[in-house]
């Protein structure tokens, strides 16, 4: 095991801002897991748990760095656990994998299930953090359940996809640093085909009705070509490569509001959860930021899609402070309340990040439901 004092934390992430981690570990192989828990236990009485860190396109780190030990997740492996059935395969993925590389191996054997989450960056084991999810399909589908170390219990525990508490880009290690994950088990569908394409606009890409069901690999070819008009598929523009894709969860909205919304062309739809969401972009879009607008110094709407790109001199206080301008305008102008999917990192004070817009929130009421 290596402990780097001092390292840089922003090459590291995909936005490239923030300091410096007091302490950097790297776990490429579960049986250094022993030493790290050692380590990292010595420091938890000053700092909690350490933070995981996959691949960093999700982070915002602090311009101050972080006080707490950071565990950057490097294990990487696949492998088939048990028996397989005619209709189904368990895969069990070790959590520094790249998500990426998961689905483009489920897509090439014929297994579905995760094929509408091609070109989502990140590692396997952040995604069930956000259950993550695009076009119709979330980490929630396909979960069997998770490995991970426990910190409070100080021992290796197993979870259940029920006990995860998977919601719409939330989880329960969303809200702690309690679990370490370690490793996960999916459970996919043996078929040629994709599950029913849902969304419109990787439907009318395939030049196919919504519903249909289409081969595993022209699907894959679909959502990854409509990721790219957007700028959400990392290293395929010479544009906006400063990004942490969405910044902001989808809305939930009240049926009264959906079909206002609808009329008007935005994209509407249902999620796996029993929300109607509309599409947050649309609603920067639709608040006056238009594509390629500055916002604060160093941070703007990027160029190809209503969402916040770092560019040059941009710090992660100028980044947060682009945060709330982008929901105070969303919420003056559509009377709808944007959050933030971002990981803050680092010695953020929470109530400071919120404290400015619950004060703008005491004016007039918002015309439409809040989420």
């Amino acid at each position: 095991m290596r402990i780097v004092h001092g390292a840089d934390l922003a090459p590291l992430t995909t936005l490239g801002i923030g300091g410096p981690a007091a302490g950097l570990v790297e776990l490429r192989d579960l049986a250094d897991l022993p030493d790290i828990v050692t380590y990292a236990r010595q420091e938890m009485d000053r700092h909690g748990p350490p933070v995981a860190l996959g691949h960093g396109s999700n982070v915002l780190v602090n311009d101050a760095g972080c006080s707490a030990p950071v565990l950057r997740m490097a294990n990487r492996g696949i492998r088939r656990p048990g028996a397989r059935d005619e209709d189904r395969v368990q895969v069990e993925v070790q959590a520094g994998h790249p998500l990426a590389d998961l689905v483009a191996a489920t897509v090439a054997e014929g297994l579905t299930g995760m094929e509408m989450l091609t070109g989502i960056p990140g590692t396997v084991g952040a995604a069930p953090v956000q259950n993550v999810g695009a076009y119709g399909q979330e980490v929630s589908d396909t979960l069997v359940e998770v490995r991970a170390w426990d910190w409070r219990l100080n021992r290796h525990v197993t979870l259940s996809a029920a006990a995860c508490e998977l919601g719409h880009r939330t989880s329960v290690f969303k809200r702690s640093r309690r679990r370490l994950l370690l490793s996960l088990v999916f459970s996919l569908r043996r078929s040629a085909l994709s599950t029913p394409v849902r969304y419109r606009q990787v439907a009318d890409m395939l030049g196919v009705p919504p519903g249909s069901r289409v081969p595993l690999a022209e699907a894959a070819r679909a959502v990854l070509a409509v990721r790219r008009t957007k700028g959400m598929v990392l290293g395929s523009s010479l544009h906006d490569e400063r990004s942490i894709g969405s910044v902001f969860l989808s809305p939930a909205i009240p049926p009264s509001r959906a079909g206002e919304l609808r009329a008007a062309g935005a994209p509407v739809n249902r999620f796996p959860d029993g929300s109607t969401r509309v599409s947050a972009s649309r609603l920067i879009r639709d608040s006056g930021f238009g594509l390629g607008s500055p916002v604060v110094r160093g941070v703007q709407i990027s160029a190809l899609h209503p969402t916040l790109v770092a560019g040059d001199g941009a710090t992660a206080a100028d980044f947060a402070r682009a945060v709330d301008i982008v929901r105070r305008r969303v919420l003056e102008r559509t009377g709808v309340l944007l959050s933030p999917e971002i990981d803050y990192l680092g010695d953020w004070e929470p109530p400071y990040r919120l404290r400015r817009l619950r004060r703008w929130e005491r004016g007039p009421a918002p015309t439409a439901g809040e989420s």
